[in-house]
């Protein structure tokens, strides 16, 4: 057993909350990509729209025949389906590590029930990775110059090659280190009301659910 094995069983698990529900919100990542796989076996997803973060999972739903909802429907979610890239001992979460930040937290934001899948080792004391700030290209300078005023370490985000990474929005990512985040809330608020910030990684609203995976192939589930 492994933990691939774990995400794909609780991956089983974690559909069947999704029953009832007409609107579906899909984060972004591998786990998720699990999740839709197995979502198109669910009895009655005939019924069900799915709104989804990334063209990554867009292009997944639509190979497992998932119906694709329009984004005005996004007030309506019922349930999103999301990973992580850390969440801490206060279930804050640090997202964003595939670029779909933005996206994800207006799912997030406007979902009535929450589900987050992560293997165990992204479950941590406190954030110890830097934070993706999702950034509009004009404010690249001032920004990062506001960032480390505020103690903080940004780096470009880039490909390979070293071009700019760009999210699907057409935006940079800065990915930002900090010494440390004793108030995630209070940080986000900060970064957030900096001129050129579009989104921050720090995630404070807490899910209803938690998936932690297993490297023994087991699961647990953590609900609120």
């Amino acid at each position: 057993m492994s933990l691939h094995d774990a995400v794909q069983r609780l991956s089983k698990d974690a559909i069947k909350l999704a029953r009832g529900s007409r609107v579906v919100g899909l984060g972004s990542g591998s786990t998720v990509s699990h999740i839709v796989r197995e979502m198109s076996k669910l009895p009655g997803k005939e019924s069900m729209e799915f709104v989804p973060t990334s063209l990554q999972i867009k292009i997944e739903a639509e190979k497992s025949s998932l119906q694709i909802a329009d984004e005005n429907m996004i007030p309506e979610i019922d349930i999103v389906f999301d990973g992580a890239d850390q969440i801490d001992a206060k279930f804050n979460m640090i997202k964003g590590g595939g670029g779909a930040l933005l996206r994800e937290k207006i799912l997030i934001s406007a979902a009535k029930k929450v589900v987050i899948v992560a293997d165990a080792a992204k479950f941590v004391q406190s954030f110890s990775r830097s934070v993706p700030i999702e950034v509009h290209p004009m404010g690249r300078s001032a920004v990062a110059m506001r960032l480390a005023k505020e103690g903080g370490q940004p780096v470009l985000r880039t490909l390979d090659k070293g071009y700019p990474f760009i999210t699907e929005n057409g935006n940079i990512i800065l990915d930002t280190t900090f010494p440390s985040i004793p108030d995630p809330k209070k940080k986000e608020f900060e970064l957030k009301i900096i001129p050129g910030v579009l989104e921050v990684g720090l995630f404070t609203r807490r899910a209803d659910v938690y998936y932690k995976a297993k490297s023994d192939g087991s699961f647990d589930t953590i609900t609120f």
